[in-house]
């Protein structure tokens, strides 16, 4: 008898188990059955937990409360998996070793509860699409949506049920090394983000067919670390984790997220994973959140490293009394050491061990994990196989990127002007690099590199030469090396180096035209990869201007996750285009995007800095002192961004007229109308994102110079004009007031702008009154 027709037999017997009549609106289904658009009833998943509770020991019941990494096969986790005292576990990717694990669980153990396997889907499973400040650059929620939900199928096809995204720290100091998983410095714009990958992670509902568990991380504050440096703690008053900080998270939670994970970080000296006002009064009290809070990996322990707990026991105990149901660590639990001894010092109570594992159940059952554990491997193939989610990721990476310079119109190129081209730079070439941080089952040799798209545009109408010119690394390596296996490259010796750099000048002299790729390692962005400069690494900066001072045309194409310091190139270079981290497809669409066959329309989600002395730098600043010298804070250089932020060219022109309010005055509660014409005025079909800022003039706190409080991505043809409408209600005119310490709408003038960035100069004006 094959393994399939075993585990399907297993099952049918399963289902036959006294708690399986008890499924009442989710019905069983053979192996290999996509679930039914079935949505769960809330007290039929209610009623079917507490009755697994209420013949669960002690030890199971902890057990569900526990995740843990497996690197591979490991008896005591297979022990404890069997026992019924294991509730979850990540890094499992293999189908075949998901569905003996799962086996495990629903044949062995007492009860027969599935496990919940996670991971890391941060930006794709197989198919990986561009890093999700990327996708925040394509100021569209839809194309997120699209990205996630191909993310979740292809993740769901192989037993992983549940994904730790979406990261929603905003991030404001681009030294910090997570700002590349995130959607940059805006609560609005993050906030839209946060709710599209919801709906792609989880569909309709939890439980949707080929959808997947979500799980909002790092909550919260993590992305202020001060410094910028990953791990350390942030001082963040509560008008600033209000207005800014917690905004995304919240947009989750209306959106129906299922889990939560907490942060490694101090937040104003309390640990995130023990800040029962951030796990309990916010998320729970004030949000009415009702999914289930993880702990980041080991953050339990940690808490002991925080000087908060004085040894395991302790920190199991201020964890789980601060809100995390779930703790994720290596090794073992604290929860599993420390929470059976905690009751019986009656430090906690029976209920509340309970209280902490029905959402767990709940999540299991909605999923459909009971009647559906195991994989259809077949199905697992071919699902990662399917070339609409290659194409898919294509597009994303074309509506991602964003043109940050286009003197004298070089771009886009022609196809037969140029016969000899030379495609330079460490990253050129590189596949890892191509698809960025926070991937791990990609199919490496599929990625497309910049080269190899280039050279699959062009076929044989030009001669593409290529060489890397200058090595790039890690001053200090990176933990993820191991983890993705990648072995050190010999470092250059100094006449390597050398010739190196000649040969790329020498290829750029002998050509026609300079593609040169610079920018990050994909190791040099995301966790533990926070940096104290933002300069190009290595000797980018010497092979930059050395092949500019070649005299012939060249396009800088920027793989990055976070803005960096090209102020010489922004002024030397006449074409610069942030592709940041593409993906599987980036290649491909970085050539059509430079020979036209797509059209940038990307904006920036952060704003990007002359130099590393002016971070943190941010849009929405207040109006204080001197504001007409705003942009004279320093006497050695100006005080304003290089770009500000939802900046990014396009290979035509737009205008925008008639901005008109449908009133001048309002009461608080009311919403007033916003409408304005786009016109594209080029020659080019293309895309423009209307953003609309608003500026409250007075009230009880100072307000932000500007606010982004909407936005619309437009697709316009040649000569085209189109009424955008947008609206302003409560939502975007309350703020938490630090005098009032409470959400106000306040008795103001309002100003009101809209165009193409933050510095929008069309202009109206409107009342709230009494």
């Amino acid at each position: 008898m094959n393994k399939h027709r075993r585990l399907r037999l297993n099952q049918k017997s399963l289902q036959k188990s006294l708690f399986f009549p008890l499924a009442l609106a989710i019905a069983p289904l053979a192996f290999g059955q996509t679930p039914a658009t079935v949505l769960p009833d809330d007290a039929a998943v209610r009623e079917r937990a507490n009755l697994l509770l209420k013949q669960m020991t002690l030890e199971e019941k902890i057990g569900q409360l526990s995740q843990l990494f497996d690197f591979g096969k490991d008896q005591a986790i297979d022990d404890a998996v069997s026992r019924g005292q294991l509730g979850s576990l990540l890094f499992v990717t293999d189908p075949a070793e998901i569905n003996r694990l799962q086996h495990l669980a629903v044949e062995k153990a007492r009860l027969h509860i599935p496990l919940i396997f996670g991971f890391d889907v941060i930006h794709g499973f197989r198919t990986i699409f561009p890093v999700p400040i990327a996708m925040a650059a394509s100021w569209d929620p839809s194309t997120a949506t699209r990205a996630q939900t191909i993310a979740a199928k292809e993740a769901r096809s192989v037993g992983i049920n549940w994904a730790f995204a979406p990261m929603l720290d905003i991030a404001r100091d681009p030294r910090w090394g997570r700002i590349v998983e995130g959607a940059g410095e805006d609560p609005y714009l993050g906030s839209a983000m946060a709710a599209a990958q919801v709906r792609g992670f989880q569909g309709d509902y939890i439980g949707a067919p080929d959808h997947i568990l979500a799980c909002m991380k790092h909550f919260a504050g993590y992305g202020a670390a001060i410094g910028g440096r990953d791990y350390d703690e942030a001082y963040l008053p509560e008008t600033l984790l209000q207005n800014v900080y917690l905004k995304p998270f919240q947009a989750a939670v209306k959106a129906g997220i299922g889990s939560a994970m907490s942060a490694y970080l101090d937040l104003n000296d309390v640990p995130a994973t023990g800040n029962r006002w951030l796990l309990h009064d916010v998320l729970r009290d004030d949000w009415k959140y009702t999914g289930f809070v993880v702990s980041d990996a080991n953050s339990v322990k940690s808490l002991q490293n925080h000087g908060y707990a004085k040894d395991v026991s302790e920190a199991a105990l201020y964890a789980f009394n601060a809100g995390v149901n779930m703790e994720m660590a290596m090794g073992f639990t604290a929860f599993s050491k420390s929470l059976a001894a905690a009751m019986e010092k009656n430090q906690i109570t029976a209920r509340q061990i309970e209280d902490a594992a029905r959402p767990i159940l709940e999540v299991k059952i909605r999923l459909g994990l009971f009647e559906h554990p195991y994989v259809d491997e077949a199905r697992a193939r071919e699902i990662l196989a399917t070339p609409g989610h290659r194409t898919a990721a294509r597009l994303a990476a074309e509506r991602t990127a964003v043109l940050l310079r286009n003197e004298g119109g070089l771009l886009p190129l022609k196809k037969d002007a140029y016969k000899k081209i030379a495609v330079l730079g460490p990253l050129a070439d590189s596949q890892i690099d191509t698809i960025g941080s926070w991937a791990f089952q990609q199919d490496l040799p599929e990625t497309v590199t910049v080269l190899a798209g280039l050279r699959n545009k062009l076929g044989q109408q030009a001669d593409l030469s290529y060489a890397p010119g200058v090595q790039i690394r890690r001053k200090i390596p990176s933990f993820f090396d191991e983890i993705l296996d990648l072995k050190p490259q010999p470092v250059w010796t100094p006449q390597q180096s050398k010739d190196a750099l000649s040969k790329a000048v020498a290829l750029a002299t002998s050509s026609d035209f300079t593609v040169l790729v610079l920018g990050e390692a994909q190791n040099m962005s995301g966790e533990a990869a926070s940096r104290e400069s933002l300069d190009l690494p290595g000797q980018e900066e010497k092979l930059l201007e050395s092949v500019a001072a070649t005299g012939k045309p060249i396009v800088l194409v920027l793989l990055n996750g976070r803005p960096l310091n090209i102020k010489w190139a922004s002024e030397h270079i006449p074409a610069i285009l942030d592709a940041w981290y593409p993906g599987t497809q980036g290649g491909n669409a970085v050539a059509n995007l430079l020979f036209g066959d797509a059209i940038p329309g990307g904006k920036l989600p952060i704003t990007w800095p002359r130099d590393v002395g002016q971070l943190p730098i941010y849009y929405a600043h207040n109006t204080t002192q001197a504001p007409e010298n705003q942009s004279k804070r320093y006497w050695d250089e100006e005080s304003t961004p290089l770009y500000p932020f939802g900046y990014g060219l396009s290979y035509s022109k737009f205008i925008f007229s008639n901005l008109k309010l449908g009133r001048t005055e309002i009461k608080p509660g009311e919403t007033i109308d916003v409408s304005v014409d786009l016109e594209n005025t080029g020659a080019t079909a293309a895309e423009e994102v209307a953003q609309l800022y608003i500026h409250q003039q007075s009230g009880s706190s100072s307000r932000p110079v500007r606010e982004l409080k909407g936005f619309e991505r437009v697709t316009l043809a040649p000569r085209e004009k189109k009424t955008l409408r947008f609206s302003l209600g409560n939502d975007e005119l309350t703020y938490w007031s630090a005098a009032r310490k409470d959400w106000v709408e306040e008795p103001a003038t309002f100003d009101v702008w809209v165009g193409g960035d933050s510095t929008a100069s069309l202009h109206a004006n409107f009342n709230i009154t009494h």
